[in-house]
């Protein structure tokens, strides 16, 4: 296993340090959910404007990275991160939601990868409208534009026609 920033390089780290850490970043994640979703009404009119969260405003530039992190489905990582994903697409919906899934859709090469996108339009169609056909467009847009090597329109079209 390569190091990072939980695993450091030389022996292996003893189970319930790993049960710890994952206990950590659950609660940390809980308490994101929380400032996601209690955010009130983005209208105005109805209430004052929602209170930013810095680190998901810090974390926005990088959804590429985290889409890329989470299709190495790493142990449990990977459920964090999609986790992590998910409040970070309702944060900074609709234009991060759409990109996600457009990640997710290009780069998923394998059955397992491609359910992590259909997990998240499953958690995310719930409580934003349209997703589905912004998605699609994004896609059809990304591929006009020219801005994907041909070997990944190739497999964002397998994946767009294996999850139709």
């Amino acid at each position: 296993m390569p190091a990072s920033v939980i695993t450091a390089p030389g022996p292996p780290l003893h189970d319930g340090v790993r049960e710890a850490c994952d206990r950590v970043i659950q609660l940390l994640l809980l308490n994101l959910q929380k400032l996601v979703y209690n955010r009130g009404s983005p209208n105005p009119a109805e209430a004052p404007l929602p209170r930013p969260v810095p680190f998901l405003d810090a974390l926005r530039p990088h959804v590429r990275e985290l889409c890329v992190e989470t299709l190495r489905l790493e142990r449990k990582r990977f459920l964090w991160q999609h986790q992590l994903l998910a409040l970070l697409a309702v944060y900074s919906a609709p234009h991060c939601a759409t990109e996600a899934l457009v990640h997710l859709l290009t780069l998923a090469r394998a059955p397992d990868e491609l359910a992590l996108a259909t997990q998240l339009h499953a958690v995310l169609s719930s409580c934003l409208t349209d997703l589905l056909p912004a998605t699609v467009k994004a896609c059809v847009c990304q591929i006009h534009a020219g801005r994907l090597p041909e070997a990944q329109v190739a497999q964002l079209l397998r994946n767009l026609a294996s999850v139709v």
